[in-house]
């Protein structure tokens, strides 16, 4: 089943910079081969449910492995079962309609 999964990880008592860590991140989604956009409040992720699962708790594994104590993620995703649908199509049928 495919997702598009919109992902929030923060790491905790890693003080107040937390782009190296979403570096990090990006960098296991990458090797996953699972293809994202980055925003200012976290990524959106499209793939395979079960490869974009497991890049999420790789993505944890290797936060707490750079130092991290604690780790807070925010997880909204979604599936479709009655089409193909991917993140630029849900972009591009707002924009659409913005004209």
């Amino acid at each position: 089943m495919q997702v598009i999964m919109d992902l929030c990880i923060v790491p905790l008592g890693v003080g107040v910079s937390v782009s190296t860590y979403v570096a990090e991140c990006h960098r296991v989604l990458r090797e996953a081969g699972l293809k994202t956009q980055l925003h200012a409040y976290g990524t959106n992720i499209e793939g395979d449910w079960e490869m974009v699962m497991a890049a999420v708790k790789q993505c944890h594994e290797r936060v707490h492995a750079m130092g991290a104590p604690r780790i807070t993620t925010t997880i909204k995703l979604g599936t479709r079962i009655d089409r193909d649908q991917t993140m630029a199509d849900k972009v591009r049928s707002v924009e659409e309609k913005l004209g």
